[in-house]
């Protein structure tokens, strides 16, 4: 009797590396999981250790593996996505990293992309890359290490270093050394790449200083991208799609068609909106992106960024010991009728989209004697509400309504968020039944690039929704709220009186 093929799906992200096995159906079948320490080397910097991440991908590579074939499965195809604009370089004979990984929270680079900026060269980089100038892209994080390990930049320009995204570097180990690539969607990250002539631009390298020597190959999201040998899941098996970690869960949710819509709350959270085979310049500081590439044809999206959204509950339970884990939050904001006018403002590491000011610092405002735990709890939690508001308004302002949003990530898990947010959006909120979006979207590139399945047709078939929560505010309080937000906001701005 034949075994049931099963994909892999090697999910690493911010805090924690995951490995969960799919059956073509959609179905899960074993998970792993394993969190990594984050590295502070002072106030703006965030960094990961290399070789801590690959170890956290064997580790729980090698489990959901094991588990899924003592269920009988067989591992078929492996799909990897990952934290998208984290750079890493390493050595080409070695495999060693020339330092930790700068992760995208990282604002190390700001005063580079200031003095970018002053020299015009802002429109440049946005018309080819679609993105805004800013530290979050890897471009001028490849430079800082290029500029900061010993030799490391004479290395690179001789062709003895490698950089990519994570994904790139979990290729090339995977495959020992034989692959560096990367797919179009984490090439669209690194403001390194025109989107609409999809390549590595040569104006781009020259800003950024860039050795055109160091770059993978960019192929398509479901492509070729080598055996994993044995000795890393057990079992050696084809890699056969790669996407950043947001595109992933794009495709998770089934946002093929243009004008789908889907917001994944994570560390950050993330909305992008499928424009299809349009490439949207944005007029409101969003970004134009590649949602994926499939057969050498590319679809795009536009998309919203916030740096702190999952991070803003972390930060309660570590920093200020409001809650003991993360479901305390929602348990506490239950607990008061408001947030009695506290507002947070968690520009932990600077405000991503629609303001991209990696110079404001975050703030709780409206603090009263009678506020407490549970109010700066609720607070902490409007805060990812009211971003993701500034981003559906910011694409309003670009022409582009969507009709509801899709929700995924940990943070999806919570009824009171999510009908917080259709309140306060105005828009229905819709959280699928498989919620493991962003690992489900890899897997399915994944067996369609090995064959498995015949089309995106297919996985749109096996989307369902799980819950649906409906807008219901009264529009005076909605807009108390955001004049609060607003106000809070306009305290941390960088260029705040």
């Amino acid at each position: 009797m034949t075994q049931p093929p099963f994909i892999l799906a090697v999910d690493q992200g911010t805090t924690s590396s995951r490995a969960i096995a799919f059956g073509l159906d959609g179905a899960v079948i074993a998970v792993a999981q394993q969190e990594f320490p984050q590295i502070y080397p002072q106030p703006g910097w965030v960094e990961h250790d290399p070789e801590v991440i690959w170890a956290t991908v064997l580790s729980t590579g090698r489990a959901a593996v094991a588990e899924a074939e003592a269920k009988g499965f067989a591992l078929a195809a492996i799909g990897v996505t990952n934290q998208r604009e984290t750079t890493v370089v390493w050595d080409r004979e070695t495999g060693a990293p020339v330092g930790n990984a700068i992760v995208w929270q990282d604002r190390r680079t700001a005063d580079v992309c200031r003095a970018l900026a002053a020299d015009g060269l802002e429109p440049t980089i946005a018309a080819k890359t679609g993105l805004v100038l800013d530290p979050y892209f890897s471009a001028s994080k490849l430079a800082w290490l290029l500029d900061h390990g010993a030799g490391a930049r004479a290395r690179a320009e001789a062709g003895k270093l490698a950089f990519g995204t994570i994904d790139a570097f979990l290729v090339w180990r995977m495959t020992g050394g034989a692959v560096h690539a990367t797919d179009a969607t984490n090439a669209s990250r690194t403001s390194l790449y025109d989107i609409a002539a999809g390549r590595w631009d040569e104006d781009l390298l020259r800003i950024f200083r860039a050795p055109a020597a160091v770059l993978p190959e960019v192929r398509d999201t479901a492509a070729d991208y080598g055996v994993a040998m044995s000795s890393v899941f057990g079992t050696a098996a084809p890699i056969r799609a790669v996407a950043g970690d947001q595109q992933s869960a794009a495709i998770g949710q089934a946002c093929f068609s243009a004008g789908d819509v889907k917001s994944t709350y994570g560390t950050g959270a993330f909305l992008l909106l499928n424009t299809g085979d349009t490439l949207v310049r944005s007029s409101s500081r969003l970004l134009g992106t590649i949602a994926y590439r499939l057969n050498g044809k590319t679809s795009y999206a536009l998309e919203g960024s916030i740096l702190s959204a999952g991070a803003t509950i972390t930060w309660l339970r570590d920093a200020l010991g409001v809650i003991g884990e993360p479901a305390e939050a929602e348990a506490l904001a239950r607990s008061v009728a408001d947030s009695g006018g506290v507002v947070l403002v968690p520009a932990f590491a600077g405000l991503g989209a629609p303001y991209w000011d990696p110079e404001a610092r975050g703030a709780l405002v409206g603090l009263t004697r009678g506020a407490g735990r549970a109010e700066i709890a609720r607070a902490a939690l409007e805060s990812t509400v009211h971003q993701t508001c500034d981003l559906i308004e910011a694409m309003a302002k670009d022409g582009l309504a969507p009709a509801a949003l899709r929700v995924d990530g940990g943070m999806a898990r919570s009824d009171w968020l999510l009908q917080d947010m259709a309140d306060m959006t105005g828009l229905p909120v819709v959280r699928p039944v498989l919620t493991e979006t962003t690992a489900f979207g890899a897997a399915a590139f994944a067996a369609l690039g090995a064959g498995l399945i015949g089309g995106v047709d297919y996985i749109r078939a096996l989307w369902r929704a799980d819950a649906r929560f409906e807008p219901g505010l009264d529009p005076s309080i909605r807009a108390a709220r955001t004049a609060r937000w607003r106000a809070a906001v306009a305290r941390v701005l960088s260029g705040a009186a």
